[in-house]
């Protein structure tokens, strides 16, 4: 499955683009990867795998803006189409899975 952050946080003051920076820094070291501005995603193995970087986000959120976030499931994330104008652009490339029997 992967999860997506999105966010709106404002950056009128230094302070409000200090907190920008700092939760976009804390998305990052959490293996998140930037898809276009303010949307980040992670590919998780599953929801229980997901859930602790579900709190983190919590703990790091902004006091102002907004803060979403969405689980889809990798076969709904294949399904994305990308463009660049009209111009359809490549997918991103999907993660190597390792199997465990």
């Amino acid at each position: 499955m992967w999860m997506f952050v999105m966010f709106d946080l404002p950056v009128k003051t230094s302070e409000h683009r200090k907190q920008y920076a700092r939760f976009r820094k804390t998305l990052l070291q959490m293996g998140f990867h930037m898809l276009q501005l303010s949307v980040y995603a992670r590919y998780f193995g599953s929801e229980e795998a997901a859930a602790p970087y579900r709190s983190r986000i919590r703990l790091a959120l902004p006091p102002e803006g907004q803060v979403r976030l969405l689980t889809v499931t990798d076969c709904q994330f294949g399904k994305m189409e990308n463009y660049i104008g009209k111009t359809a652009a490549p997918r991103e490339k999907p993660l190597e899975q390792l199997l465990l029997f």
